[in-house]
């Protein structure tokens, strides 16, 4: 039986559905956000978590991180740091290029991130936690969300306590990754954890942690009774999950996507990324995720590594054609003549970032 999902609202701000784009570093950017919320289902959207050490000190990098366009809204910017002074400074930036939430990352493992106080470094300081999130709520007008995970070590399990100390210093959702940085990426996340928050706090409260299908999405709400769902990767191997599970939500016909959409979203997500970034960066990003798009398909692991060997605008365009041509005419695809066979590297949603 599917369960309701129904909107909530981070202060007056209507999360429908109640479906959320997860941040993931060297992901989430303009480019792939907007790509997916052209597909439909997201109800929030995250920037992907940026350094405040890199927004106050003007680093190019973390300022183009904060940029959006007007229908990705609602927008959450999501920073990350140690130093309170720095932590404000940077959410006052972000309320005024115009996010309608900030967001708190207490969540990435990256040890370059921790040994610094930031990410899931907090969960182990909640006095530093609770300056820093006083100081910026002292700060801005928009809504304060905050990200945590289940603990720091896998003996010291603290989200609950996390999430009160977040609620009693003004923040207004809470999101729950329900492994400890220990565990890193490792092993299953603890939804029962969500459900706990959500039956201490009174604050909205969602949960994040290996929903790739529209049947675990749902087995989570049902289970947790939790506000909202996080999707990351997820929405990286199916950009489509979001409006499938709010067509399975609402009683539609759930959308499957053809071999033309599949195409299609290649060649959409390869133009916004020439058009936001130079010719090198876009083609790289296109090599790290175009390849999860095909997942599942004749022949997806020759393609991702055609595409991984591929350097040029045209080659690209040319592998998506070859590939595409293969498969739609039910002929065998064999990739790139004298290639060897290998995987682009996946990206971690975090170990990845750029702590500039």
């Amino acid at each position: 039986m599917t369960p309701e999902i129904k909107p909530f609202k981070i202060r007056d701000i209507a999360i429908s559905p109640p479906l959320i784009l997860s941040p993931m570093a060297g992901v989430t950017d303009v480019s792939f956000r907007r790509l997916l919320k052209r597909r439909g289902g997201v109800g929030l959207s995250v920037s992907e978590f940026i350094s405040v050490e890199g927004l106050t000190r003007s680093n190019p990098k973390s300022k183009r991180q904060m940029r959006f366009y007007p229908e990705e809204r609602p927008f959450a910017v999501q920073i990350f740091g140690g130093q309170p002074e720095r932590m404000r400074m940077a959410a006052e930036m972000a309320e005024e290029i115009g996010a309608d939430i900030l967001d708190i990352n207490c969540g990435c493992p990256a040890p370059k991130v921790v040994k610094h106080g930031g990410g899931s470094g907090l969960l182990k300081d909640h006095a530093r936690l609770e300056i820093i999130l006083k100081e910026i709520k002292k700060a801005i007008k928009i809504p304060l969300t905050i990200k945590i995970r289940a603990g720091f070590y896998d003996h010291t399990i603290n989200a609950v306590d996390t999430a009160k100390l977040a609620e009693a210093c003004g923040v207004e959702h809470i999101a729950l990754h329900g492994r400890t940085k220990e565990q890193g990426y490792r092993g299953l996340a603890n939804w029962d954890l969500v459900k706990q928050i959500k039956e201490t706090v009174s604050v909205p409260v969602s949960g994040s942690g290996d929903v790739t299908t529209i049947e675990q999405a749902f087995a989570r709400f049902r289970e947790t009774g939790c506000d909202g769902v996080l999707i990351g990767r997820g929405a990286m191997a199916n950009p489509w999950i979001f409006r499938q599970i709010e067509d399975a939500a609402n009683g539609r016909e759930i959308f499957q996507p053809t071999l033309a959409d599949k195409r299609a979203i290649l060649h959409e997500y390869f133009d916004m990324l020439r058009e936001d970034m130079p010719e090198t960066p876009a083609i790289n990003r296109m090599k790290q995720l175009a390849g999860q798009f095909t997942r599942g398909l004749q022949g997806g692991a020759l393609f991702r590594t055609s595409l991984y060997h591929s350097h040029s605008v045209d080659e690209i365009l040319n592998r998506i054609e070859e590939y595409f041509e293969a498969i739609e005419n039910d002929r065998p695809y064999f990739g790139e003549a004298g290639a060897p066979i290998e995987e682009a590297p996946e990206l971690d949603s975090c170990e990845a970032a750029s702590a500039a």
